[in-house]
């Protein structure tokens, strides 16, 4: 079942603060497989991504009598399952003695254009939407460092709004904004070395 199916307004906020489990159990039916979407994009590894999930709606059960209201449903358990996998990616960042994600990382204060933009307007629409080039794009978002990942999962994937994404990560518009057009840059770049390579195969096939 998906959000769309049963809207996040029509749940009982006082049952599920009351913890009744039925209205619980809707909770998790209709958020679970957004959850772990988001988790496993965030990831990279379906048994991270299951553990987030698990851990998402155990402190969402825990927590519900605290709901305030002031967000919504779906918001408040992506802040939840956003900071699961990034103290998961941090630990796992300290047990390797890499820097942590918190630091900040190179070029930060500058949105640097990329080295290299192919035009794309020339490439068959089958490249374009390969299977391969898919799965190159996935690859690249999964290397987006994780506070430009998360960013961008939220908001173009997940779909939320530069408000509802500052509410999740606990930033300000403005970074949000920021942040996206960050991983947008990387993406883009890394796209146009991906498909400069294939145009550079294909002329010298047929050329």
């Amino acid at each position: 079942m998906t959000e769309g199916t049963v809207s996040p307004e029509q749940f009982n906020i006082p049952a599920l603060k009351a913890g009744d489990r039925a209205e619980f159990a809707r909770l998790v039916e209709t958020y679970s497989g957004l959850i772990y979407r988001l988790s496993l994009k965030m990831l990279g590894n379906p048994q991270d991504a299951e553990d987030i999930l698990q851990e998402t709606f155990i402190k969402a059960y825990h927590h519900l009598p605290s709901f305030d209201g002031r967000s919504k449903l779906s918001t408040w358990l992506y802040r939840i399952a956003t900071n699961e996998a990034l103290m998961l990616l941090r630990r796992r960042k300290k047990s390797t003695g890499m820097v942590s994600i918190e630091d900040p990382y190179e070029g930060e204060d500058e949105i640097q254009e990329p080295l290299q933009i192919v035009d794309w307007c020339c490439l068959p629409e089958r490249d374009l939407m390969s299977a391969e080039a898919l799965a190159h794009l996935d690859a690249a978002i999964e290397n987006l460092p994780p506070r430009l990942r998360a960013v961008f999962l939220l908001r173009e994937i997940e779909g939320l709004s530069t408000q509802e994404t500052a509410e999740v990560l606990n930033i300000s518009e403005t970074a949000v904004k920021t942040r996206l057009s960050r991983a947008r840059l990387r993406l883009r770049e890394e796209l146009s070395r991906y498909f400069g390579e294939r145009m550079v195969e294909g002329e010298n096939r047929y050329g």
